[in-house]
C-alpha cells in the first residue's frame, strides 16, 4: 500500500500549500486535507494546487458532529468541498452528546438519522461517507460510535453510499477487529488511517506516536485489512503536541515514509 499524508501530521508548522508541495518532494502520492487549511487556502486553489502535484486526495477531514445545532449545513458544505477535491471520500467524526444530556442510546439514533439525512446528497455528489469509529476516551465530546461494527451496523441498514474509515489509533485495542475488517470488505473498507499507540499516553487526544514507536501491532492489523481487499493508501494521521508538531516538517515526513515498512 502506497502513503498517503493526512495533514493534521504536520498541521503546526505547514499550511497547505506547503503540504502539497512536501508531498511532492517526498514522493509521497496521497494527501487528506482538513477543511479548515482548505478554507484557509481557498477551495479552487487547493483543487488545482493538489491536481498539478498529481495528488490522490485519499479523504476530506472532516464531516459530522450530528449531535450539533448546525450540523446540516455544514454536513453539506463537506460534500460539496469532498465533491470538488475528488475526495475518495469524507470522514465522518459523528458527535458525542448533545450539550447537557447523557443519552448515548438517543445520540446513537439522532446521527444514524443525520447520516441518513444526508446520505442522498452524498450518493449525488458521488462522495462516499466514510464513519470513522472513535476510541471510547472520546464518546461524550466527539464521537459516541466507537467500534467498527457500531459503524458497519449503520451502513447495514442505510445502503450504498457509505461505508468505514479504520483509523488504528482508534480500534486497535477492539476484540472483534479482525472479524469486522473482514465484515466491511472491500467495498465499504473506504480509508485506513495508521500511527501508534504509545505506553504511557501523555495526553489522550494530542499524543499519537509514529508507527514503530507504541503497542500496536501494526503488521497484524495491516494483514487483515488487505485480506479484506482493501487496496487503497496507509494515511498517516499523527497529533503530537508534544513530539512532532515540533519537528521539522521535512523529518516527519521522512520518517514517514521510512517507517511504513514496519506498518
Amino acid at each position: 500500500m502506497e502513503l498517503s499524508l493526512n495533514t493534521a501530521t504536520v498541521r503546526k508548522q505547514w499550511n497547505l500549500a506547503q503540504m502539497i508541495d512536501g508531498c511532492a518532494r517526498h514522493g509521497i502520492r496521497g494527501i487528506a486535507p482538513w477543511r479548515d487549511q482548505v478554507a484557509q487556502m481557498g477551495l479552487q486553489e487547493a483543487r488545482k494546487a493538489i491536481k498539478r502535484k498529481d495528488l490522490v486526495v485519499t479523504g476530506l477531514c472532516r464531516g459530522g458532529f450530528f449531535t450539533a445545532k448546525d450540523w446540516r449545513d455544514d454536513n453539506r458544505r463537506a460534500i460539496e468541498e469532498a465533491h470538488e477535491l475528488g475526495a475518495q471520500c469524507l470522514v465522518l467524526v459523528v458527535g458525542g452528546l448533545p450539550a447537557g444530556s447523557k443519552d448515548i442510546r438517543g445520540a446513537r439514533q439522532q446521527i444514524k438519522d443525520g447520516i441518513a439525512a444526508i446520505l442522498p446528497e452524498a450518493r449525488k455528489a458521488k462522495v462516499p461517507l466514510a464513519i470513522e469509529p472513535l476510541h471510547p476516551m472520546q464518546a461524550a465530546e466527539r464521537a459516541c460510535i466507537n467500534t467498527l461494527e457500531q459503524a458497519l451496523d449503520i451502513c447495514d441498514e442505510l445502503g450504498e453510499g457509505i461505508g468505514v474509515a479504520c483509523d488504528v489509533y482508534h480500534v486497535w485495542w477492539d476484540p472483534k477487529l479482525a472479524q469486522q475488517i473482514k465484515r466491511a470488505g472491500k467495498k465499504r473498507l473506504l480509508a485506513y488511517h495508521i500511527c501508534d499507540w504509545l505506553s504511557p499516553t501523555r495526553d489522550l487526544l494530542n499524543d499519537r506516536g509514529m508507527m514503530g514507536d507504541g503497542v500496536i501491532d501494526l503488521p497484524l492489523i495491516r494483514s487483515w485489512v488487505e485480506s479484506a481487499g482493501y487496496q487503497g493508501f496507509q494515511e498517516v494521521e499523527i497529533f503530537s503536541e508534544l513530539d512532532w508538531w515540533k519537528r521539522d516538517p521535512d523529518e516527519v515526513l521522512t520518517t514517514c515514509k521510512q517507517r511504513l515498512a514496519v506498518s
